[in-house]
C-alpha cells in the first residue's frame, strides 16, 4: 500500500478537502445559529500532510445544543442507520439519495 500524504499535501488535496468538510459543517451550524460558538472552527493539514478539521472550543451551552441535534438525528435515523455515518459512509447522504442533513 503506497501512503500518498506527501502529494496530498503538496497539491493541497488534503487541506481543500478539510476546507470542503468545513464549509459544510459551517452551513449546519449557521442552520442551527450555532456558527458564533464555533468560531475556531477551521480547516488545516497536520505534520503528516493529513487533513484535519479543528472544531476548537466552544461554550457548554453550545455543546448541549450540539449534543440535542444530534440526539434528534440519532431518533430520526435509529441506531443502526445513525453509527452507519446516515446510510452511506458518512458523507452526508441517506441510503435513499435524500440529504441525511
Amino acid at each position: 500500500m503506497t501512503d500518498n500524504s506527501d502529494e496530498d499535501s503538496l497539491s493541497g488535496d488534503a487541506w481543500y478537502e478539510a476546507r470542503v468538510v468545513v464549509s459544510e459543517l459551517r452551513d449546519v451550524l449557521l442552520a442551527a445559529n450555532l456558527a458564533e460558538s464555533f468560531m475556531y472552527l477551521q480547516a488545516d493539514i497536520n505534520a503528516f500532510g493529513k487533513g484535519i478539521v479543528v472544531l476548537g472550543r466552544t461554550t457548554p451551552a453550545a455543546a448541549r445544543r450540539l449534543a440535542q441535534l444530534l440526539r434528534v438525528a440519532r431518533e430520526s435515523l435509529g441506531d443502526e442507520e445513525f453509527a452507519r455515518g446516515l446510510g452511506s459512509g458518512g458523507d452526508g447522504e441517506r441510503a435513499d439519495g435524500a440529504s441525511g442533513v
